[in-house]
């Protein structure tokens, strides 16, 4: 694959989902009788998106609408403002990625940001791939949300942790997969 020119400031970017459905925890029960963990049954999710650099900063958005390109637009203005200079985004191939309302956006602010696409069905190359995984199994054993409020809550907290966490953000540019980026 052919890696786009870029520099230590660049930033990248992947999406993902928290949710509430799974057992979380352990309990105990009586000798020979299976234990009753009680819950709500509810199934909820909110969404989540972050991009991170090599510098180890990190943005990121936690949202309850669908991911949709009117969210994306969203974010991508959102990541646009943090910097005085362009920004290279590698994306995943996801279908909010893609429509004319997007493209429109950035053509509108080709001298902004830039979107360059990994190849389909390749999270291994994305570097932020790693950060939206660690919420997936850190919230649910950190606390059982009883709504989508506390749910997005909760999502919000994590990312506020990871911000202060340069060295774990620049951590995920060392797996093999992902050296493309830092090699340019």
């Amino acid at each position: 694959m052919a890696s786009p020119p870029l520099d230590a400031g660049d930033v990248f970017a992947a999406f993902g989902k928290g949710r509430s459905e799974q057992v979380t925890g352990r309990t105990w029960g009586a000798k020979d009788t299976t234990p009753v963990v009680r819950r709500t049954g509810n199934r909820l999710s909110v969404n989540a998106m972050s991009a991170i650099s090599t510098k180890g900063r990190m943005h990121f958005m936690v949202f309850t609408e669908s991911f949709d390109a009117k969210v994306m637009c969203r974010f991508l203005g959102r990541i646009a403002g943090h910097f005085d200079r362009k920004v290279h985004l590698i994306v995943d191939r996801h279908s909010a990625h893609h429509p004319k309302t997007v493209r429109t956006w950035l053509a509108d602010h080709k001298d902004v940001i830039e979107l360059h696409f990994l190849p389909s069905y390749s999270p291994e190359l994305n570097p932020d791939a790693l950060v939206n995984a660690d919420p997936e199994r850190s919230l649910p054993h950190a606390h059982r949300a009883r709504n989508q409020a506390e749910l997005a809550a909760e999502t919000r907290r994590f990312f506020h942790r990871r911000q202060r966490q340069p060295p774990i953000e620049r951590g995920c540019f060392g797996g093999r997969h992902v050296r493309y980026v830092l090699d340019e």
